[in-house]
């Protein structure tokens, strides 16, 4: 049997209304990494978590090589001011180098990645040279001005031999693959996938596509937002429906759904109600704890585990799910499964808008839409606050920060702008 991967009192909050930055600070301290390692083909780590620090074998490039196609020759044989004439004594390509060392005062007739031949170090190129034969012989005039060690690309340039190339909890990017592949590393030591549960829950929950809508059901908007927010973080999802509001219904499927995924995400599950079946159920199977965080949109979130599973419950309304997902959940299942807990740059931009008289004591997240200008872009915020409309996050390109002590903005004020493509989500 699986055991827990995190102490039973990981999720234990401190008392009363917590702020954003001790909610942060409490996940990053108490949250640590629990996927296992395997091999993992080069060809399809993108996106995975290494395990291990990688070094690099050997130099890259392996030797010093021409950058052009033309001619290589020695700076000794060169008069910078006048240029030079040289017989053309050999030819090199990729992988068929110049055999033997150039005779003194020859070029050699050389092509892109070539061996640059041992004796030359410079190279010219064929652009810029005039070529012409005399009594059977190819001779090379090579322009002036060209500096000595022109167009080479030398040995370790782009990396040493025994250099780090990434450290464990590095997320890989294609451009890190290239990376890998120029060592000839072939399969990476990665952490394995984190597998996260989605639930929605509620009698009146219908999933689209089902069937049409009978009076006071509503459409499950919160699901499909989840799925792939969580495939985002590189952890695989796993659709665990819609749960009936049955209490032994949801003990049994929570108890099974906890066997097979190490997270379980519901929406909606964040509530002390009676009738909070989900609530109950991780009372009744592991250990609950109810945070109350000060931001809006959000505040109500669940955390706890049962068996092996970490168990969060976020709000119901599909903004305040959008939101906490991307500042609590977003880094915390981007931490368990082997990375470094990430925080999401943010952008000090001019508001386009004006907002007096506002609440302190809560950080507030409002949906903005960035307008580039010549001036370097302003942000604007969505018109409307309500944390169930889905049209304030389709028009907007981020958030906009707002910490507990600021009693109003001002058009023309920096406020903290946060990019949704900080979350690997598209720009619209």
């Amino acid at each position: 049997m699986r055991q827990p991967y995190l102490p039973n009192d990981c999720f234990s909050p401190t008392a009363g209304l917590m702020r954003h930055q001790v909610a942060i600070d409490l996940l990053k301290a108490r949250i640590s990494p629990i996927c296992e390692v395997e091999p993992v083909d080069l060809a399809s780590s993108a996106g995975r978590i290494v395990a291990d620090t990688i070094q690099a074998p050997h130099d890259v490039p392996l030797h010093t090589n021409a950058a052009v196609d033309g001619y290589a020759f020695a700076a000794r044989d060169y008069d910078r001011d006048l240029g030079a004439n040289l017989r053309v004594g050999g030819r090199a390509a990729a992988g068929h180098p110049f055999e033997g060392t150039a005779a003194s005062g020859a070029a050699v007739r050389i092509l892109t990645g070539a061996v640059l031949p041992d004796g030359l170090d410079t190279v010219a190129m064929q652009e810029d040279c005039d070529v012409s034969e005399t009594e059977g012989e190819s001779f090379v005039r090579i322009p002036a001005r060209l500096k000595p060690g022109a167009n080479v690309r030398h040995a370790g340039e782009d990396l040493r031999s025994g250099q780090a190339l990434f450290e464990s909890g590095h997320i890989l990017r294609p451009q890190d693959l290239a990376a890998l592949a120029s060592v000839g590393v072939g399969t990476v030591t990665c952490h394995r996938r984190l597998r996260v549960g989605i639930v929605s829950s509620g009698d009146e929950v219908i999933r689209a596509g089902d069937r049409a809508l009978e009076p006071g059901e509503v459409y499950d908007a919160n699901a499909p937002m989840l799925s792939t927010l969580v495939e985002l973080t590189g952890a695989e999802t796993v659709d665990l429906g819609v749960w009936p509001d049955s209490r032994e219904d949801v003990i049994a499927r929570l108890g099974e759904a906890s066997k097979s995924c190490d997270v379980i995400v519901t929406s909606g599950g964040a509530s002390l109600g009676e009738e909070d079946h989900m609530s109950a159920a991780l009372a009744s199977l592991g250990s609950r704890h109810f945070w109350r965080i000060a931001v809006k949109p959000g505040r109500p979130m669940m955390f706890g585990q049962t068996g092996p599973a970490i168990m969060v419950g976020l709000p119901g309304n599909p903004v305040a799910v959008f939101v906490c997902f991307l500042m609590y959940v977003y880094p915390m299942l981007r931490r368990l499964s082997g990375a470094q807990w990430p925080s999401p740059r943010r952008y000090l931009l001019p508001a386009a808008f004006d907002f007096p008289n506002r609440k302190l004591g809560r950080r507030e997240f409002w949906r903005a839409t960035f307008n580039d200008s010549a001036d370097g872009g302003r942000v604007e915020k969505f018109a409307r606050d309500g944390s169930g409309l889905i049209s304030g996050l389709r028009a907007a390109d981020g958030l906009i920060e707002v910490d507990e002590e600021t009693p109003a903005i001002v058009r023309g004020d920096l406020v903290s702008y946060i990019p949704f493509t900080e979350f690997g989500i598209l720009a619209r």
